[in-house]
């Protein structure tokens, strides 16, 4: 069923569950933000990728005005809930100064997916994460792995964030995720040997010669 959502078009794309910090601005989105404050109303946040919103989005909802500056400025904390897709973008909502939108929310898949496609997307992450010093806490067990959840860890771009968006099982957006750091590390390798070799440069090296 089509719905009118209030609608914040950003360079980015935010995922169900994302907690999300936003220092907002415009006068415009100051009035959604007050209209989410008093009246309980969630928004979205579809992505402006290429000069364009594009169809798909998350709806968020306002978690807390964590600060007001006196020109009216204001941090917010948000959190992402479920996917939508827009049916037809009003740059102006009626009655309003923000965008908004007839949008049709998107049925959420909660399965857990493939727990080797996990298993394996880990380990290479991990291999990615030591490779480039990265110290971050991964889940220890694939049975509390979300693509979701880690899905701006990964290194993708803007529009492979936004297409694993729009996949709708987990286990589709494993596949989308595990090829493409399977993609990313042989380049990693390559750019950390070239590191290793560059300190190596000037040092005493201990090498055998070969038997000629």
């Amino acid at each position: 069923m089509s719905m009118l959502l209030p609608l914040f078009p950003l360079q980015l794309v935010v995922f169900p569950g994302e907690r999300l910090n936003l220092h907002i601005f415009e006068p415009r989105y100051r009035q959604l933000v007050y209209e989410c404050e008093e009246e309980g109303i969630t928004f979205g946040i579809p992505a402006y990728i290429d000069g364009k919103v594009m169809e798909f989005g998350t709806e968020v909802r306002l978690l807390k005005i964590e600060k007001q500056y006196p020109d009216g400025e204001m941090d917010i904390r948000t959190e992402g809930m479920g996917i939508f897709e827009i049916n037809e973008f009003y740059p102006v909502a009626p009655g309003k100064l923000y965008p908004g939108g007839d949008v049709e929310r998107q049925q959420m898949n909660t399965e857990a997916g493939d727990f080797v496609l996990a298993e394996q997307i880990l380990e290479i992450t991990r291999e990615i994460f030591e490779l480039i010093h990265i110290d971050k806490e991964l889940p220890e067990s694939a049975a509390d792995f979300r693509t979701f959840a880690w899905a701006h860890q990964f290194g993708m771009e803007l529009a492979q964030e936004y297409q694993l968006l729009r996949l709708p099982t987990e286990t589709e957006r494993q596949h989308f995720v595990k090829d493409h750091l399977e993609r990313v590390l042989p380049k990693v390798r390559e750019v950390e040997e070239m590191r290793r070799k560059a300190m190596m440069n000037g040092h005493f090296r201990n090498i055998i010669p070969p038997r000629v």
